[in-house]
């Protein structure tokens, strides 16, 4: 069964350094929301500061948001049953690389 993980990161850049980070570290993300396995990511910003995203492989497909606000970042990521049973895993990694990819350097 599905199951959604939503993960948000506080950070102090400011909403177009924060956009321009997630834009950069993407792929860090990534590898984080899939536990290294091989999906495809398909990636679109849909509004200014939406990026939606979809992945498939070995049969799943994760699809979710990441919304960009002045003081925060929102994941939204809904995973297949092969991730959702590591679903904490999976929201602990990516908050992890998320703050990496925020903080101030």
């Amino acid at each position: 069964m599905a199951r959604p993980v939503t993960v948000t990161i506080s950070h102090d850049l400011g909403k177009e350094e924060a956009k321009t980070r997630v834009r950069e570290g993407f792929d860090k993300l990534k590898n984080a929301m899939t536990g290294g396995m091989m999906f495809k990511f398909s990636e679109e910003w849909t509004s200014e500061d939406t990026l939606s995203f979809t992945a498939k492989g070995l049969g799943q497909e994760i699809a979710g948001t990441i919304d960009i606000f002045p003081e925060h970042v929102r994941i939204i990521a809904t995973l297949p049953g092969l991730l959702a049973s590591l679903a904490e895993t999976v929201a602990g990694k990516v908050e992890k690389e998320g703050k990496l990819l925020l903080e101030h350097k």
